[in-house]
């Protein structure tokens, strides 16, 4: 081993973790970076409230002036903020985000600098997607990209800059990125599960998705993964042998986690606190090294802007802490992966979690309707779902370990099943009118 590598090594095992204090709460330092309800109350007229509120509930089109108005109320925000950029943040097809950073800095006729920021460059702009997978759906020459605000996902302030997260599309219109056809599928979700919620509930008037997402990871030395060009690389080990002790015993799972450990998550939540990324729990994971953070629920088009907005943040403080931090699904051979574990459901406007069991034979027949219909979906549009977590990275991990399955299927637990053999006996005729009338939907 080279002086300079060894050298390099024992100053990161001799690091010692800067403890991280925080002062007041952190529901008082959640979301102070974002331009959420409480800044556009602040900031915005109530004409300008009034109208991005109805875009975010309905979908309703903001027109230039508004545009124009909540435009120059962010720029305030972000300059009172210390913010001197803005970018359109979006997602084109590379499993990361992309940003393009342009200065509020402009010059008038005259030659006077002021700082500027309107309508258009909040709605629209033009990015070159040359660059970036499409799918062969246009020539070189043809590139351009476009990409538009998406004002269901609030701005947020990421170091000096006004990040605004928006749709990534072609000239012609085709999606560039996961965003646009998420945000397709929800609206459709919406339009079909506001319908049937009618059913039992007139007030209803809007259905979310929501979304749990946990994230699981590796830590690593910063110095010792340097050293291997295959992790530098690639996100994972290519070369070697077995750890001399993996997770055999599984003494690592819910584990105390190590104190420089803790210090890259303190630090990593109070940052995440601040862009409004709920993150709640924190654990050790099955494997040497591994380790997990999960948020709440939030509304599912956020929680994904947010879980890639995490990744991002926790590489730059994993840095600050001599850690190299490893999303890669099998990073080493013979110990668990790292999932990202989806928890999904559906919410009502009026605040009913559709597929959780009421405490009413009402509430549980509307339960068992989405219920039954979510089984049908999944039978019906398995491949879909199959595919939309086939990769060679993930491939690799199937069938263990919380890994994805290579074939889908649905467990409900033995007092569901039950209740639904119940309802098939009354489909069937099976039941007595007695026995029909004493039938409660008792699903606690």
């Amino acid at each position: 081993m080279s002086r300079l590598r060894f050298n390099a090594i024992k100053e990161s095992y001799q690091h010692k973790p800067f403890p991280i204090t925080e002062t007041g709460r952190r529901s008082e330092l959640f979301g102070t970076h974002v331009f959420n309800e409480e800044r556009m109350l602040q900031y915005l007229t109530k004409d300008a409230y009034l109208s991005v509120k109805g875009a975010i509930f309905s979908g309703s089109k903001i027109d230039r002036k508004i545009a124009d108005q909540v435009a120059e109320a962010m720029k305030a925000w972000a300059i009172s903020m210390g913010a001197t950029h803005y970018t359109h943040w979006f997602q084109p097809l590379t499993g990361a985000t992309a940003e393009k950073h342009d200065a509020f800095f402009d010059l008038l006729a005259d030659g006077r600098a002021v700082e500027k920021f309107g309508g258009a460059q909040l709605v629209q702009q033009e990015p070159d997607a040359s660059s970036f997978p499409s799918g062969g759906i246009r020539n070189t020459f043809e590139a351009r990209g476009y990409t538009a605000w998406d004002p269901t996902s609030p701005a947020f302030i990421y170091g000096t800059t006004l990040c605004i997260p928006t749709i990534f599309v072609s000239y012609t219109g085709e999606a560039l990125d996961n965003k646009a056809p998420l945000l397709r599928a929800l609206h459709a979700v919406d339009m079909a599960a506001t319908a049937v919620a009618k059913y039992f509930d007139k007030n209803v008037s809007k259905v979310h998705a929501t979304l749990g997402w946990e994230q699981e990871y590796f830590l690593i030395d910063k110095a010792l993964a340097s050293s291997r060009p295959d992790i530098v690389l690639t996100g994972r080990t290519l070369v070697g042998h077995l750890a001399a002790k993996g997770q055999q015993l599984d003494d690592h799972y819910f584990g105390v986690i190590p104190s420089r450990a803790i210090n890259f998550m303190r630090e990593l939540e109070k940052e995440c606190t601040r862009l409004g990324i709920p993150v709640k729990t924190r654990h050790n994971e099955v494997a040497p090294n591994q380790f997990e953070l999960a948020p709440v629920f939030e509304e599912a088009n956020l929680a994904v802007d947010h879980n890639l907005l995490l990744m991002d943040v926790m590489e730059k403080v994993a840095d600050r802490h001599n850690f190299k931090v490893l999303f890669h699904e099998k990073p080493f051979a013979g110990i668990n992966g790292s999932g990202k574990h989806n928890n999904w459901s559906l919410a009502t406007d009026t605040g009913v979690n559709l597929l959780s069991p009421g405490s009413t034979p009402m509430k549980n027949l509307q339960f068992l309707t989405f219920f039954v219909n979510t089984i049908k979906a999944v039978d019906t549009y398995e491949e879909l779902l199959r595919s939309s977590i086939a990769s060679a990275s993930n491939d690799y991990r199937l069938g263990a370990n919380e890994a994805p399955p290579a074939i889908f299927s649905i467990f409900i637990g033995t007092q569901l099943s039950n209740v639904l053999d119940e309802l098939e006996g009354v489909s069937k005729g099976k039941l007595s009118p007695e026995e029909k009338t004493e039938l409660k939907l008792n699903v606690v």
